[in-house]
């Protein structure tokens, strides 16, 4: 089952709003098996949204339509979806009960307006929405099922997950889908690639991968269709099973976990605990790390040591190491990550320090230089990165690769 999304509005079209709901519908509909085979979005306007419609359909097996269901003047899209299907706007009571018993709970007289959200085609499928008070509409014509929803991003969801997807399962045309996603950091899109290369070549014939790079990770999505959703997991899992084999040391998770998540895990078990010493991340470590609940049983904190002063008072950075090797320097990031462990009385510590940018590079240190370092009861590592000329993608790399690099030196312990 292939579907379009329609987003109607102006406010869309001139950057006004970010379009959120389009990739909220996408991802819903993925998971139950719908391809989404276009996203399109169109102005106020009855020529443009009919124009959008009838292409639509001459393509997919449903369309799905958000917003202009509002009370003002530009709300026009019942009336443009009158006209595509030859009806007219009837009074739906159950709806205007539901419009009138909001408004006397929130003591607010209701108004032409708000009654003529009850007006809805006749030759439609009402959908309740009991979230507010325009309601979905469901049409059927020539194969083809076509569905309004309002905009209002809660209510629109609240309709598909309520109402648009049990009707769709119900038509049988959906078919079963699996995906899982594979987290890696350290490797490089095109370097993962070749890694993996007889491994995606050999894939079965019903299982795709898909890369998803970041500053943070390079993402690896595997999806599997057909009829049982159960002989899918089976398959993908067995699948995953051997990318674990070939890049062990890259995969540091899987679906919405985070590294920081990752890491706490292997910590927490052995009762042990972690301190930050960060530079040119600015605090972006420390972000991660607190951004994961529960992380107060092994997180102790962390010194953002930006300047030298800092570094030499708080993290105990000898005066000696900065005049000879600099601030960004392997010396430098060792004394950093030894001092915040001392200081704060953790077992594990990470330090970073570089040139972010866009200037402080030199030819012997350019912009995204960036040293990392890693103290632990029996042994300091430290390695140097060199990244890009951008700084917000130099601070994100640096702060996830910091944790990459505290993750791998936790499973050498």
């Amino acid at each position: 089952m292939k579907a379009e999304i329609i987003t109607i509005g102006d406010e869309i079209l001139i950057g006004q709003i970010v379009d959120t709901n389009s990739a909220w519908i996408a991802e819903q509909f993925n998971i139950h098996g719908i391809e989404i085979f276009q996203i399109t979005s169109v102005h106020d306007d009855k020529k443009h949204i009919l124009e959008a419609i009838q292409n639509a359909a001459k393509k997919v097996d449903i369309v799905v339509l958000t917003g202009g269901l509002g009370p003002t003047k530009d709300d026009i899209t019942k009336n443009t979806l009158c006209e595509y299907f030859g009806s007219k706007l009837v009074l739906h009571e159950p709806t205007l009960e539901h419009i009138k018993n909001r408004f006397v709970k929130r003591n607010i007289d209701i108004n032409k307006l708000n009654r003529d959200q009850a007006l809805v085609p006749d030759n439609c499928t009402v959908l309740y929405n009991h979230l507010g008070t325009a309601p979905g509409m469901w049409f059927e014509k020539d194969d083809t099922i076509f569905v309004s929803l309002p905009g209002v991003p809660f209510e629109m969801k609240y309709l598909i997950e309520n109402e648009v997807l049990p009707r769709l399962e119900k038509t049988g045309k959906t078919k079963a889908i699996y995906h899982k996603t594979i987290l890696t950091q350290g490797i490089p899109e095109s370097m993962l690639a070749i890694r993996i290369e007889d491994f995606e070549n050999n894939l079965p014939a019903n299982v795709k991968l898909a890369y998803l790079p970041s500053p943070m990770s390079v993402r690896l999505r595997l999806s599997a269709t057909g009829d049982d959703k159960n002989e899918l997991e089976k398959l993908v899992e067995a699948e995953a099973g051997k990318l674990q084999q070939i890049i062990p040391e890259a995969i540091y998770g899987y679906g919405n976990e985070t590294m920081a998540e990752a890491i706490g895990k292997m910590i927490l078990p052995q009762r042990k605990t972690l301190a930050v010493a960060e530079s040119c991340t600015g605090g972006l470590v420390s972000h991660l790390v607190t951004s994961v609940p529960g992380c107060s049983a092994w997180y102790k904190g962390s010194v953002t040591a930006y300047s030298n002063e800092v570094k030499e008072k708080i993290l105990g950075v000898k005066t000696e190491t900065l005049i000879n090797f600099g601030a960004v320097s392997e010396e430098t990031a060792c004394e950093m990550a030894t001092g915040v462990r001392k200081v704060l009385n953790a077992d594990f510590a990470v330090a970073t320090t570089g040139i972010a940018g866009p200037d402080g590079g030199t030819p012997e240190k350019p912009v995204g230089t960036v040293w990392i370092a890693v103290a632990t009861d029996n042994t300091v590592k430290a390695k140097k990165f060199t990244f890009g000329d951008n700084r917000e993608r130099n601070i994100l790399r640096s702060g996830q690769t910091a944790l990459q690099f505290l993750r791998q030196v936790i499973m050498e312990e």
